[in-house]
């Protein structure tokens, strides 16, 4: 008799352990799951403010060119006939984005900016009734990077079609005359000279990650150019 209680007891207690071994296991898979979804959530993130970092990039570019005079790939100059520091459009701006490299077709159809204006409804801080842009575009970033010299080369199928669903956009605003410092031969001034003779442009940059759930970031610059 009391060798089968012992076994008895021993059968249970095995039991008792299994159970709170597989408890501890189901704990650690369901943990180990939580992490890998956090780090992934981590990774689109940081993907998407790299894109709205492009944003700024392409919105800055686009003043220095209008500044500089507008870049011809043909000839590999610069239109110097139509430098200007860039106006503000005469119509109210309503969110709505230039689609600047991409078009109706697959897999660039499933986005329309123009749609929920996401980008343009992100941002506060101005008056919607009298605000005004130099310009507006989105691009798409996939897109931009294959079309490159630098990415031309690549055909990783997965790879594109990631990157096929982040979209850049941007939007300019002349925001009038502000002090400028500066130094070198590129204008007729001391290096200690400051005043209102520089003419301020606030860029507003969005990077988009159009997956499920859709991720947006965004940023703002201030630029400004010597008149």
């Amino acid at each position: 008799m009391k060798n089968n209680s012992e076994k008895g007891f021993a059968l249970i207690l095995s039991l008792v352990l299994l159970l709170a071994m597989s408890l501890m296991g189901g704990t650690l898979i369901v943990m180990s799951a939580g992490d890998h979804k956090s780090n992934n959530s981590s990774d689109e993130y940081q993907q998407t403010f790299y894109v709205a970092e492009t944003a700024l990039i392409q919105g800055e570019k686009y003043i220095l060119n209008q500044f500089l005079g507008p870049w011809d790939t043909k000839t590999h100059t610069r239109d110097l006939t139509k430098k200007n520091l860039a106006a503000n459009q005469t119509k109210v701006y309503d969110g709505r984005m230039d689609k600047i490299n991409y078009g109706n077709t697959s897999p660039y159809n499933r986005y329309d900016p123009n749609k929920d204006r996401s980008c343009y409804n992100s941002f506060t801080g101005f008056d919607r009734t009298t605000f005004k842009v130099v310009a507006a575009e989105s691009w798409n970033f996939g897109k931009l990077l294959y079309d490159s010299e630098i990415n031309r080369g690549i055909s990783n199928k997965k790879e594109k079609e990631y990157l096929d669903k982040y979209y850049f956009e941007y939007f300019i605003t002349r925001v009038g005359a502000a002090p400028f410092r500066g130094t070198g031969t590129s204008i007729k001034k001391g290096a200690k000279d400051s005043g209102l003779d520089g003419m301020a442009y606030r860029v507003y940059g969005c990077g988009i990650n159009t997956g499920t759930p859709t991720l947006i970031v965004t940023l703002e610059s201030l630029v400004i150019l010597p008149k």
